[in-house]
């Protein structure tokens, strides 16, 4: 709790919690005793039975939770089965104090950083996302760490905006109940953009060094663009690249206040927003900073990445305008999509609507990662069937078989050996047709 505390210090959100804080004493927030209270929403079944999730059909809404009183959220947990689309098609919304517009707006998966429908498990401070059994076949444990507070009442929903109905959604959300909100508490924002593609700016198009100038930032990819008092808390950022060169050389640049070029808060290339060295092509992933998915050691192809501002939040009173070039004074055309998180004093500036889930969806490239990608997931269905067909019958799967899906093929999709996983998925298909054709009759 006490790295919880200095966290939400960081962030803004309890601006004297340092001066309530025994000296001296790490994690001293989980010894002090309060006068708050702890509880927890789940799709736990409630007949006392093991069907301890819910399905979402095709345009319906869940209903999370609804909490009253002040609180704050602490954690936030997922795992779902869903079909090919689900990261996108899902849309996580929440609601604090009553309000009738959502302060978090966001596809499901860009919330949790897979913001290109693409598997890695990561663990960074604020968000991780966990392996199950089966590898990239089976399902994901997302988990969000963010505090949000409230102070009278909350309300969060998921929806499924995509054709395809998702199989089951088991969630915790973990929240602290208080007698009243803390003074000075920001409200939890997150929101989504996206520019497929981005406009290629000036006669020097999608190459990475050349002379050009940018002195206004007017053209750069906009992550974020509020009003009101807050901090900036963190970034997701994805883009697929469809050029065969280095793609970044893009500054941030965040005004704040409503200042002009150049802003208080200028940096020097994509790279160093996101803690890497020069045209990083090794994924890592920090508590703060990462690069966790790196489709390709040519740069083509899909890129994630993420910066959370804990102990450097980025403050506004007024406004901000939290820009990125896309390449060196935005000569390149790609595919940017984005997730803002920040505190601010509500009411905040309305969002864009969110695009329709079909054309949420990223899209399909020729490069080896994404080839090799396709081919996997169209195994996912026949795998799910084979599985639950083991299950019901009570026969195990062949011993190889489980270590070629739990483990082996997920290795070597994470170690972008593209052509042995083709080599790997050719094989497991004819295992997997014959041992379907095998069915014993009912």
């Amino acid at each position: 709790m006490r790295l919880l505390a200095i966290l939400i210090l960081c962030l803004g959100v309890v601006p004297n919690l340092r001066a309530q804080e025994p000296a001296g004493l790490p994690f001293s927030g989980m010894m002090r005793l309060t006068d708050t209270t702890t509880a927890r929403v789940s799709s736990f079944d409630r007949s006392g039975a093991n069907t301890d999730f819910r399905p979402v059909a095709p345009g319906e809404t869940l209903e999370l939770a609804r909490l009253e009183g002040a609180g704050v959220v602490r954690h936030l947990y997922f795992s779902i089965l869903g079909g090919q689309h689900y990261l996108r098609d899902l849309v996580l919304r929440a609601y604090w104090d009553g309000g009738e517009t959502p302060c978090v707006e966001v596809p499901f998966g860009d919330f949790f950083g897979l913001g290109q429908e693409r598997p890695r498990f990561f663990s960074s401070l604020m968000v991780t996302v966990n392996p199950g059994d089966l590898g990239v076949f089976g399902t994901y444990g997302f988990n969000s760490y963010f505090p949000m507070p409230y102070a009278n009442g909350a309300r969060l929903t998921l929806t499924n905006e995509g054709p395809e109905p998702v199989a089951a959604v088991w969630y915790h959300i973990e929240y602290e109940r208080m007698p009243a909100l803390p003074a000075g508490l920001g409200r939890f924002h997150a929101t989504w953009n996206r520019e497929n593609p981005t406009r290629a700016v000036g006669p020097v198009v999608n190459t990475t060094l050349h002379g050009a100038i940018n002195d206004t930032g007017n053209d750069n990819y906009v992550v974020l663009d509020t009003e009101g008092h807050g901090t900036l808390a963190g970034i997701f950022l994805n883009i697929d690249n469809a050029q065969d060169n280095w793609y970044g050389e893009g500054d941030d640049m965040i005004f704040i206040d409503g200042e002009s070029w150049p802003p208080s808060y200028h940096g020097t290339g994509s790279e160093e927003i996101f803690g890497g060295g020069a045209c990083p092509t090794a994924e890592y992933a920090g508590p703060y900073t990462g690069f966790h998915l790196i489709g390709n050691l040519d740069y083509r192809g899909k890129i994630s990445m993420y910066r959370f501002y804990v102990n450097d939040p980025v403050r506004f009173r007024k406004s901000i305008r939290m820009t990125i070039e896309h390449g060196h004074a935005n000569n390149f055309a790609n595919d940017y999509s984005s997730t803002a998180f920040w505190y601010q004093a509500d009411p905040h500036k309305p969002f864009a609507a969110l695009a329709p889930a079909l054309s949420r969806r990223p899209r399909s490239g020729d490069d080896p990662h994404d080839v090799a990608f396709r081919q996997l997931i169209a195994l996912r269905p026949k795998l799910l069937a084979l599985w639950f067909q083991s299950i019901r019958g009570g026969v195990e799967l062949p011993k190889s078989l489980q270590q070629t899906l739990k483990y082996d093929i997920s290795q070597t999709y994470f170690r972008r050996d593209y052509a042995g996983l083709l080599v790997q998925i050719s094989s497991l298909e004819s295992q997997v047709d014959a041992l379907l054709k095998s069915k014993p009759p009912e």
